[in-house]
């Protein structure tokens, strides 16, 4: 199979459902990876998708993509997850599944961020300037990890 470069407004909110159900088969994996590495699960996820889907992003692009959402994951999502988790043991089980709620909320504008900016990227990237054909792996080379960090 050869991997395509990514094509201008090819997605839509359903990625997000694929990349949800996937997060679904091993949740503390992903957990584990966001908090030991600072991996952000989402631009994970979307790695991941984009391989099934064979486009690829270059390592400048995931660089990109990691930049569009940075502030508000360092000023608003961050904090709050903090917040959520040191609250737990404070919270009632209703009142941390509203914090989980709202944090979800806010994830969801994260990926409403990406998904934009994938969108928007310059289409057809010839395929002979990418140093990686595998999303997942470009991704987590920003973070000096392998695939064989993965623990899902």
């Amino acid at each position: 199979m050869t991997a395509k470069p990514l094509s201008k407004g090819k997605f839509c909110d359903k990625v997000w459902q694929e990349c949800e159900q996937r997060y679904l088969s091993a949740p503390k994996g992903y957990i584990a990876l966001q908090d030991s590495h600072q991996v952000n699960v989402n631009l994970l996820l979307l790695a991941q998708y984009l391989d099934q889907q064979n486009y690829v992003l270059s390592a400048e692009q995931w660089q990109q993509m990691a930049q569009v959402i940075e502030q508000w994951e360092q000023t608003i999502l961050k904090p709050f997850r903090g917040l959520r988790r040191l609250a737990k043991a404070h919270l009632t089980e209703d009142e941390y599944q509203k914090m989980l709620e709202v944090e979800l909320i806010m994830e969801r504008k994260s990926q409403k961020m990406l998904l934009r900016h994938l969108n928007n990227m310059p289409a057809n990237i010839p395929l002979s300037t990418l140093s990686n054909t595998n999303n997942t792996q470009g991704y987590l080379g920003l973070f000096g990890l392998t695939q064989e960090n993965l623990i899902l």
